[in-house]
């Protein structure tokens, strides 16, 4: 195949994997109520991208699923479109777009073609566009930018490979989470015990709320902690 000139070192040939093994069913039910915030404080690591936005409107408009990923050439989206027709209900299309601002890699015709298969979402490290379209929040997106331009369909790319994404290394099959604070993606492999950690996450942050509630803060936390820095006040 001709090489092409524009084309990035980071992606610069195709590939074409399978799908990663299904998540079970009852973890992601789990999860799909959890704060993104919880999780983050309970992975252990960092899961959270960073510079990415949501761009579907609606409050409360979440996403989780397991991560479809694909790498592109800057402004390309030929082997997205592949990615939309591999793609089971509840994925979460995952895109390495390098961060590129200049051609939207999604529009409102593929956002379509998503409700329909009843997509879990799309992180995108690139720009969409259609917005309108996107931000009657049926179909969660986070996006690094939104430009009218659209894309070239003419490749390389790579599905379900390991991408970087909102400052990351996301593989396929990770957990996507998402909602109004942003979005996360928490490796399996730190999967395994995070649904206690996250219960009794939620089970301390309640007990606090409900003093910080009654005016009470828990000002002794507070000075053991500062006492553990060395400071006695």
């Amino acid at each position: 195949m001709p090489s092409n000139p524009a084309t990035s070192a980071r992606s610069d040939r195709w590939r074409l994997n399978p799908r990663a093994e299904d998540l079970p069913s009852g973890l992601l039910a789990f999860f799909r109520d959890v704060p993104a915030a919880i999780v983050a404080d309970s992975a252990g690591v960092r899961v959270a991208c960073s510079g990415l936005r949501a761009y579907h409107g609606r409050a409360g408009a979440r996403l989780c699923g397991p991560a479809l990923t694909v790498r592109v050439r800057a402004g390309d989206n030929l082997m997205i479109h592949k990615a939309l027709l591999m793609a089971r209900e509840g994925d979460v299309i995952v895109v390495d777009g390098q961060g590129e601002l200049d051609r939207a890699l999604v529009g409102g015709l593929m956002r379509t073609t998503a409700v329909a298969k009843r997509l879990g979402g799309f992180v995108i490290d690139g720009a969409i566009r259609d917005l309108d379209e996107w931000g009657d929040g049926r179909m969660p997106v986070y996006a690094r930018g939104h430009t009218p331009q659209g894309p070239e369909k003419e490749g390389p790319g790579e599905i379900n490979i390991a991408v970087a994404c909102g400052g990351i290394v996301i593989e396929p099959g990770d957990l996507l989470i998402g909602d109004s604070d942003g979005v996360l993606s928490v490796p399996r492999g730190a999967l395994d015990g995070l649904p206690e950690r996250v219960t009794r996450h939620l089970q301390r942050e309640a007990a606090i709320r409900e003093q910080n509630a009654r005016g009470e803060p828990d000002a002794g936390r507070i000075d053991r902690l500062l006492r553990e820095k060395g400071l006695h006040a």
